[in-house]
């Protein structure tokens, strides 16, 4: 009987350590706030236009530095780009993925203005020259939920 106690004993600490061994990992991407978007046209980011595609958008990995967005193409190894950014609150606690585009008119592609991960209220807004974003806060923007 007291063997039996002891091999559960034993199996309970064992399922513990590897919950806490893989925490972690579940916790990473909540971290860096890894998202997939794909674009059917042409979307302007701050100095640079990226064709359509897909595309992975994180935060730079820095628990200090949550100001900084790397976008990488489909394959996650290459950086495109990376994105300096201000805080952005949306309206209630969505559990979507969000992006607010701005629609400049058909000669030009929406702009991304900002990005918002799934159950945060804070996003992150995309620091453009002050000229293009003057004109960005006058564009009409709407904001595309990953439930849209």
């Amino acid at each position: 009987m007291k063997e039996v106690a002891f091999v559960k004993s034993i199996g309970t600490l064992a399922f513990l350590l590897a919950f806490l061994i893989v925490l972690p990992v579940v916790r990473a991407d909540d971290r860096d706030q890894a998202t997939r978007f794909t674009f059917s046209q042409p979307v302007q980011i701050p100095g640079r236009v990226l064709p359509a595609g897909t595309y992975f958008f994180r935060l730079f990995d820095s628990p200090d530095r949550h100001n900084i967005v790397r976008i990488f193409g489909e394959d996650r190894t290459t950086v495109l780009a990376t994105v300096f950014t201000v805080p952005r609150q949306r309206e209630g606690r969505s559990a979507d993925v969000a992006i607010t585009l701005a629609d400049r008119g058909a000669a030009q592609p929406e702009a991304i203005v900002a990005w918002f991960y799934s159950g945060e209220t804070e996003g992150h807004e995309f620091l453009y020259p002050r000229q293009q974003a003057q004109e960005l806060a006058r564009a009409t923007q709407k904001t595309f939920a990953s439930g849209d």
